[in-house]
């Protein structure tokens, strides 16, 4: 921990506040969103409010996380001015009072939980219930006694919630029906979620190691780690084109899927030729996250390219 006494701290600017919050990583969640909207729009239902509602909600639970996860990183030693190397957690390179983080973060949490009762009084109260699930499992990923970011099942747990979770709970909150299709539409953003949260890992290993974590990463050693990447990337892009052709996701979204599939891996190759290390981290980053947009590109635009069609 860093020993500047809090009268001596910098105040964090709108900048520090934006990457204590992760604002750049809140596509993942938003991707999830819009694929689930727009699934339902399709069906005919689709209300502004509801989704301004549940949008609100959404955003504000992904940045509390990204908040409670630069809070716990740093109070547990995770984030240091080594593994950094991108200069990117002001936490440790502005010295800022890591409670302000904590603060921001239970604040978005207060900001979500009204967003969330009001979608409730309007939808129904059991989309309360998910939203409370979905918040505690956002603070335990890097909060409590055992957070679950430190164990193999972080990235497996983190996807299933933002992936399958969100998105069917974003059509749920319009159609106000349980659809497994809505579930199954939720599967490749889980796998491919897990996938950056995996290159993150992989990329943090020695850090991670001797901040006393147990990533996945760390259990499969370097090359397994690549492999789990390339593994999870391959799956999500398999399941989406399964449902392009069951008819979940409009026929041609095969074509933009295949596409974004084949620059996918030319990207996972180029990715395990670098290596993961702190100090690939960034382009490592940029390449998952550069696969991640070319799906909700091919799912999402699909979606929206067939209700212009209707």
């Amino acid at each position: 921990m860093n020993s500047t006494t809090s009268a001596a701290r910098p105040a964090p600017t709108p900048a520090d506040l934006a990457k204590i919050v992760e604002l750049r990583t809140k596509v993942v969640s938003m991707s999830s969103l819009a694929i689930g909207t727009l699934w339902a729009a399709a069906g005919g239902a689709f209300s502004w409010l509801t989704f301004a509602l549940m949008f609100a909600a959404t955003l504000c639970v992904d940045l509390a996380t990204a908040g409670f996860n630069s809070y716990y990183d740093h109070r547990h030693g995770v984030d240091t001015r080594e593994t950094d190397v991108d200069g990117y957690k002001v936490l440790v390179h502005r010295a800022i009072d890591p409670r302000i983080a904590l603060r921001v973060a239970f604040g978005l949490f207060l900001l979500a939980a009204a967003f969330g009762l009001a979608l409730g009084a309007r939808v129904g109260w059991e989309v309360v219930g998910v939203g409370v699930v979905c918040m505690l499992i956002a603070w335990s990923y890097s909060g409590g006694p055992w957070p679950l970011s430190r164990l193999p099942i972080g990235e497996v747990l983190a996807g299933g919630t933002m992936g399958v979770v969100l998105t069917a709970l974003a059509a749920y909150v319009q159609t106000g029906t349980v659809d497994v299709r809505a579930l199954a539409l939720g599967l490749p953003a889980a796998f491919l979620i897990a996938a950056i949260l995996a290159a993150n890992n992989a990329c943090d290993r020695v850090g991670d190691t001797a901040a006393g974590r147990r990533t996945l990463a760390i259990v499969v050693g370097e090359r397994g780690a690549a492999r789990v990447v390339e593994a999870l990337v391959a799956t999500g892009y398999a399941i989406a084109l399964a449902l392009a052709f069951a008819g979940v996701l409009p026929w041609f979204a095969a074509l933009p899927l295949v596409a974004a599939a084949a620059v996918s891996a030319r990207t996972l190759s180029a990715m395990r030729a670098r290596g993961y290390a702190h100090r690939t981290k960034s382009p490592s980053m940029a390449g998952i996250s550069m696969i991640f947009l070319a799906y909700t590109a091919s799912v999402a635009g699909s979606l929206a390219f067939g209700l212009l069609r209707h």
